[in-house]
């Protein structure tokens, strides 16, 4: 079955974090653009197996600055090493944990820890923070300036209060404040209010995109497959599959698609693949169905690319935001997610969703 997580955004207002002052990561030299390899169209080209997985979060943790020395780098790396190799390879399960001592300690345990069967086999974390040119950065997010997503605008916390909880693949959105009472307003009431991620149909943390982001717990490869008409972009999580029509235009508004519609052009040797047409389910980060996410993909060298996304709502967020992460190359292949349409414990978290409103009935008869 698929695993319920919480992403690293929906930490970032956990003022507890403070003391969480930096986690650990190496500071890698970014290497000179050389020349690129190109397709027989001319384009430069951008294929291949490129891992996702990092320890830079969307959102800049409180207390840091925009990027790290190489030396503060390589002494946090080493403590976040020996934390990860000091349980053994056993998570602690939910209830016995002890305070968070790191940024994935606390991903960990608001993910579930252990939960009685996961370990660190399952994981594969990030063990390096993205380097952008030559600094190690503490955040995706470059602008705004202080490294987090704009607040929610009148409209968005309008739109959150008045609205029914709809299922998401977003795990920001699943677990923001609205979230909380979700359950009173028919979260465990049929399948479909259950999130996608859990159904299946998205990967959670929008690893699919766009835009495209690293879940910090496992499967963040991506492969992308070029011809001169159409790019695909295929995502290890759930085997979400993107295809960018080249020089095309966007579909009718009345077309709405889980991942949007991606229609793609070459500015020089940058990819760019602008997005429109999502569905009012993904709402990612809050976004509505008229979310516009632009992406820049380019070769830095022949193992890296660069991806720098800028996302725009203004039925959610006063002002463009922008992110960016560098892509290293992978040898390592894409494997089999083992996700079930519908998920194989579907029916259990129905049964104990009726168990548990039929014992809190009788209970109010008692009284």
């Amino acid at each position: 079955m698929c695993k319920r997580l919480f992403s690293a955004t929906s930490l970032a207002a956990l003022t507890a974090l403070a003391l969480i002052s930096l986690t650990a990561f190496p500071a890698t030299a970014q290497t000179a653009k050389s020349s690129i390899r190109r397709m027989p169209d001319g384009h430069p080209d951008l294929q291949g197996t490129y891992d996702l997985a990092t320890m830079t979060p969307l959102e800049r943790l409180p207390g840091l600055p925009a990027s790290l020395t190489k030396e503060q780098a390589e002494k946090l790396q080493q403590a976040e090493a020996a934390r990860r190799k000091a349980d053994n390879g056993e998570l602690p399960k939910a209830g016995q944990a002890k305070p968070a001592t790191s940024y994935f300690g606390l991903l960990e345990q608001l993910g579930g820890g252990a939960v009685g069967g996961y370990n660190r086999l399952w994981l594969n974390q990030g063990t390096t923070y993205t380097v952008v040119d030559g600094q190690v950065r503490t955040s995706l997010v470059i602008d705004p300036p202080d490294g987090k997503v704009p607040p929610l605008n009148a409209a968005a916390k309008k739109r959150h209060a008045d609205s029914e909880s709809l299922p998401t693949s977003d795990a920001a959105e699943e677990n923001n404040q609205d979230a909380a009472a979700a359950a009173s307003r028919g979260e465990y009431d049929n399948p479909e209010q259950r999130p996608l991620s859990e159904r299946c149909i998205l990967g959670f943390g929008s690893t699919s995109g766009p835009p495209m982001l690293p879940d910090y717990f496992y499967n963040d490869n991506h492969q992308i497959v070029q011809t001169p008409d159409t790019i695909l972009i295929l995502s290890e999580m759930i085997h979400d599959a993107r295809t960018v029509r080249m020089n095309g235009t966007h579909l009718e508004k009345k077309y709405r698609l889980w991942m949007g519609d991606s229609v793609g052009h070459w500015e020089g040797d940058t990819l760019v693949i602008d997005t429109t047409n999502f569905t009012d389910k993904t709402r990612f980060h809050g976004s509505t169905e008229n979310l516009h996410v632009i992406e820049r993909l380019s070769r830095i060298d022949d193992k890296t690319l660069l991806y720098r996304f800028t996302v725009e709502d203004p039925q959610t967020w006063d002002r463009p935001w922008t992110g960016e992460q560098t892509w290293p190359a992978t040898d390592k292949p894409i494997l089999e997610y083992a996700c079930h349409e519908g998920n194989y414990a579907l029916g259990d978290v129905m049964r104990g969703a009726r168990h548990q409103e039929a014992e809190e009935a009788a209970a109010k008869t008692k009284k």
